[in-house]
């Protein structure tokens, strides 16, 4: 499956949010954009305006970028009722070490709309690879787009994601963007459910198979996070799909977080304090 984007100069800015008190947070804004992207799904160009979220100090005059993409929701229904991808306070930490950060909401969720570009299958016949080919393909878009704004530094970003954004984010890892140098995968995955198979995702071999293909083309270094406790992959999957990564040549760091309330898998929004030293060190380290 070829996949493609089309980029044109991007809608009206939308709104622009200025902070307020206390004083050391006064400068942060949020605005949003609307963005074009075209992409093939099942044979087929998809294209619509997706929902940039943009979060930066406006004092600083060069930031690196981070590209923040979200999950999936596990239903049509929610995915509809998703809105737009904010992760607030994560990104006001992000914004408060340095980085403008940019999050995509995707075709099929929330306030973009559109067709599931990103549906991989029943849970037997999984093709996870042919879903997140889209998902690359918007995330490039993304970092296209903050390479053109005058206060990012177009040479230093990084691509970070959660659950099926953090597979998307190891996917992004092996596409050879310009001027991306690192990747963070939080608790990446996809075809789990936490009720009906605890730990127990659809087709977990295929899920490592496909890591591992990327791990055969990535050339950044990438940081994995993952809970032991985390109802969607269990505490075991995830090594695996790390191991299977690294084995074919991709670079990458494992770090088992600490177990965290009812569902590890949620840390990432739910337990900032766990995951901060050692993002904050593997972004340093990479040049960031």
């Amino acid at each position: 499956m070829h996949v493609f984007f089309h980029l044109s100069r991007p809608a009206a800015l939308l709104f622009a949010l200025l902070a307020s008190a206390p004083r050391a947070e006064a400068e942060i804004v949020e605005t949003v954009v609307k963005l074009p992207v075209r992409v093939l799904h099942d044979g087929q160009p998809v294209s619509r305006d997706i929902t940039l979220t943009i979060v930066r100090d406006n004092a600083r005059k060069k930031s690196p970028f981070l590209i923040l993409n979200h999950g999936r929701a596990p239903t049509a229904e929610a995915r509809a009722k998703y809105g737009r991808a904010v992760f607030r306070d994560q990104a006001r930490y992000f914004v408060q070490q340095g980085y403008a950060i940019f999050l995509p909401t995707r075709i099929g969720y929330g306030v973009t709309g559109g067709p599931d570009v990103e549906s991989s299958g029943a849970c037997n016949t999984k093709d996870y690879a042919s879903s997140l080919v889209p998902a690359v393909a918007q995330v490039a878009a993304a970092v296209t787009y903050a390479q053109r704004q005058d206060f990012v530094d177009a040479a230093r970003g990084a691509v970070l994601g959660s659950s099926v954004g953090g597979f998307t984010t190891i996917a992004a890892s092996a596409a050879s963007l310009h001027g991306v140098k690192a990747a963070v995968n939080f608790a990446g995955g996809a075809g789990g459910d936490p009720v009906k198979r605890t730990g127990a995702p659809c087709q977990p071999d295929r899920i490592g198979a496909t890591f591992a293909a990327y791990g055969a083309r990535s050339r950044i270094p990438t940081l994995w996070l993952y809970a032991p406790n985390d109802r969607y992959w269990g505490a075991d999957h995830p090594k695996q799909w790390f191991a299977q990564f690294t084995a074919k040549g991709g670079k990458g760091t494992f770090v088992t977080l600490p177990p965290s309330g009812d569902d590890g898998h949620l840390a990432f929004t739910k337990d900032m304090d766990s995951w901060k030293p050692s993002v904050a060190a593997f972004l340093k380290n990479a040049g960031l």
